[in-house]
Order: C-alpha cells, then structure tokens, then sequence
C-alpha cells in the first residue's frame, strides 16, 4: 500500500492517479489496434473512450455516493476528493450505456462491433485501475490469517483493521481482470458474431465481482442486505441474466441461418 509514490517538489504523486492514468492510455493503445482491424475509425472510438471515463468516473462516484449518503450529507466536499478512492464500478457502467447508445446514433456505429472493442479496453483500464485501489488502501478484503494477507493504514481502512492481515482483494481483481482481458482478446479473434466479446464479458465481470465481494472486507462498498448481499452483487444478478438471454438469442439465431 502507498497512497502516495512519489513526490515532484510540493506535488504529491497519488499512485491510485497514475494507476488510473496508465490504464487509460494503455487502453487507448489497444482501442487503436482493434478499431483498425475491427474497420472503424479509431478518432471515433478514442473519443468516446474519453468521455466514457469522464461520465464513468463521475457515475461511478455518485452510486458509491448514494451507498454512503450520511457521510456525504454531512460532508459534500468530500465528493470531490476522488484521489482517496471511493467509486462503485457498476454505478460507472450503468453511466455510461445512454451515452454510448446516443453516440452510437449520432456517428452511425456499429452497435456490437463497436461494445466488443469497448469491452477489452474497459477490462484493461479496470485492471490498472484495481493496482490503484491497492496502492491507496480503498477496497481490502477481510481479515485472513493465509501468508500472502497485507496490512493497510491507509485512512480508508478502519482503525480497528490496522495492523490486521487483510486480503488483498484488489490483488485478486486486478490479476482476474488481467485474464479476462487475454480471454477477451482470444475471443475477439475467433468470433462468431458481433457482440460475442462483450457479452462474454458481461457475463463472466459479474461472476469475478461477485466472488470477490465475498472476501472484501470494506463496508463503505454498501449493501442490499446487509452482510449478505452487496450492491455490486445486486446488479450483478441482474447484468448475467439480461446478457445471457441476449446470447442465448444471438446463438439462437445463428443456428436458424445454419
């Protein structure tokens, strides 16, 4: 954990920042690539990679907003320091999906071809984003007495936490994010229809979530019930369900053309 890496002169370097910053531009790398071989312009999808990471961020940070509403009530500005972490991933995407389907519209992309090359990019970025979320302390894992668990400090990380071996969560997101990345871009090759690659991802991103949330140990990520069921594992229900029904009916309709 090292909320802050280095220091240039009075200005601190926050690693969750340059973590975030790294995954960006290297998912900007790799929307280029794909975009090319995908026949779309890639001005086009970098544009919209950008603004989906400013109305991301921003979705995100209200859902998790919305989840801990007692203490932004009582201090708003506290809103504004998203270098201390505090976002809810699904809150971001749930943002982003009218934005994009408005884009869609107004540049005429192709709807599935474009959400595949999306998709890697976002589980790229996601996967950066995760070695953030380490770095600064922000969505541990509970009290583990194995040999790889972390003591944090961090002051996100309750008092009573300090000094307590704790699952790095972020560690295991971040390392299953990086494989789905590799899978996706495997799949991405060999597909069989457009929108293959991101379904794919809306299916399996839910399963990882949901299996993580059950060794985090943070309370501030909100629940549905409490201890029981969080409000990522909530939308996760929902996000498999609605992608699998829309797989099943593209695969469906490729066994008709058959």
């Amino acid at each position: 954990m090292r909320p802050i890496l280095i220091k240039l002169g009075p200005i601190p370097i926050h690693g969750y920042g340059l973590m975030i910053a790294v995954g960006f531009l290297a998912s900007i790398y790799v929307l280029r690539k794909l975009s090319a071989r995908s026949k779309l312009d890639p001005e086009k999808i970098v544009d919209l990679a950008f603004w989906c990471l400013i109305i991301g961020f921003l979705g995100s940070r209200i859902l998790f907003a919305i989840t801990r509403f007692n203490d932004f009530a009582s201090d708003p500005v506290s809103f504004l320091r998203i270098w201390e972490g505090g976002f809810v991933f699904f809150g971001g995407l749930l943002a982003v999906i009218p934005f994009v389907m408005w884009y869609f519209k107004k540049y005429k992309l192709p709807a599935w071809k474009t959400v595949d090359v999306l998709s890697i990019g976002v589980v790229l970025s996601h996967a950066f984003g995760r070695l953030g979320c380490f770095l600064a302390g922000c969505c541990h894992g509970k009290p583990t007495g194995s040999n790889w668990g972390v003591k944090f400090y961090s002051d996100l990380v309750e008092p009573t936490l300090h000094g307590i071996n704790l699952h790095p969560t972020q560690l295991y997101e971040s390392c299953a994010l990086f494989l789905l990345f590799f899978g996706l871009l495997w799949i991405f090759k060999i597909k069989r229809f457009d929108g293959q690659v991101a379904l794919t991802y809306f299916i399996i991103y839910p399963i990882i979530r949901s299996v993580i949330e059950v060794f985090r140990g943070d309370v501030i990520r909100g629940f549905i019930i409490e201890d029981v069921l969080s409000t990522s594992q909530f939308i996760s229900i929902f996000v498999i369900i609605g992608a699998v029904i829309v797989l099943g009916k593209k695969i469906k309709k490729i066994h008709i053309k058959q």
